[in-house]
């Protein structure tokens, strides 16, 4: 159908309407994430119609499902209002940008290669990993949540977001799930050992999204067999480096 075309600017903008309600009555908060996944399957499932791919949905859903609830729950700990507008516009471009480029995925195949879902969803998944991240450690300094649980709820989010990134690589999960497993296991321990840091929620989640950057970098290369010495080299020095410039210049508590 022709509307089709729409739905990438039509639902970021409904996304807009249903952040501005949760902005001014945070109460509804559990509405506005069930209303917004529930548009993203709706999305997804008249692109996969068109196009008659039935099959693969939910590596489509996973992203932007995730990206959104973790955006939402990381502007409640936000005190600046300014900003959480701000991260507002960003789910609308991301939103945006993202349903853009599944659209040509499944319907304008020919002009796919001009909006690769491989780009946008890594930058989607680094930003989703970074405010999930923050979201843990502030709901532990704020509501004195229980560790475990908040890791648990990691865990399952990081999984899902590896799952997506081996997914829209085309990786065979049967080859790669392994490597998930393991991946997620290394950064599970990682992020609740920093949980006893005396760091800001912001620090140590932008710390912990730099490692993560490096870990699937490599991760994604190896599996696609393109990983070589200068790719090694390249990751291990950014994150390194951008780990050490965080810690270094982050106010101690």
């Amino acid at each position: 159908m022709q509307y089709n075309r729409f739905l990438p600017l039509v639902i970021p903008i409904i996304i807009a309407f249903f952040s501005e309600i949760f902005f001014f009555w945070p109460q509804t908060i559990y509405i506005i994430l069930v209303l917004g996944v529930l548009l993203f399957l709706f999305i997804i499932r008249q692109f996969t119609n068109v196009s008659g791919a039935r099959k693969g949905r939910s590596q489509f859903i996973i992203l932007p499902s995730i990206f959104f609830i973790s955006l939402v729950t990381f502007s409640t700990l936000i005190p600046s209002k300014i900003f959480v507008q701000f991260l507002f516009l960003i789910n609308i471009i991301f939103q945006y940008l993202y349903f853009r480029s599944v659209y040509y995925y499944f319907i304008k195949t020919d002009f796919y290669h001009n909006y690769p879902l491989e780009n946008i969803s890594a930058y989607g998944n680094f930003l989703t990993f970074y405010f999930t991240a923050s979201s843990v450690y502030g709901l532990q300094s704020f509501l004195d949540a229980p560790i475990w649980l908040l890791m648990i709820i990691f865990l399952f989010v990081i999984f899902l977001i590896f799952y997506q990134i081996i997914s829209i690589n085309n990786i065979d999960l049967r080859q790669g799930i392994f490597y998930i497993l393991l991946a997620c296991l290394v950064l599970i321990e990682l992020a609740w050992s920093a949980s006893f840091l005396p760091l800001s929620y912001y620090i140590l989640g932008l710390a912990l999204a730099i490692f993560y950057y490096m870990l699937i970098g490599l991760l994604r290369f190896y599996l696609l067999n393109k990983l070589d010495r200068k790719i090694i080299k390249m990751y291990l020095f950014f994150g390194s480096a951008s780990i050490l410039i965080v810690l270094f210049t982050a106010r101690w508590l």
